[in-house]
């Protein structure tokens, strides 16, 4: 079973500790402390065009193993289908 993603920025859900907050306080199971925060998105007017930049920017500094033209071609694969970008 593949473990589930935030839905704003594709981020692997693997530990609590990464889980985003709703209002109440209570674990949102669905964004990253990155993306959601106490309910709200924490860029609330980012486009998915700034939101893949960031997310290649990451993927090509964390050791990751990916050159850009993959790294793009999987965040322009991805971001669409996530609930954010839906």
């Amino acid at each position: 079973m593949k473990s589930p993603i935030c839905q704003s920025c594709g981020m692997p859900l693997t530990d609590e500790t990464i889980l985003a907050t709703n209002q109440d306080g209570t674990q949102n199971h669905e964004y990253c402390i990155y993306c959601y925060e106490d309910g709200s998105f924490t860029e609330p007017n980012i486009t998915m065009q700034e939101m893949e930049n960031i997310c290649v920017h990451y993927m090509l500094n964390e050791n990751h193993g990916f050159d850009e033209p993959t790294a793009r071609k999987i965040m322009n694969d991805l971001l669409p289908t996530l609930h954010r970008w839906k």
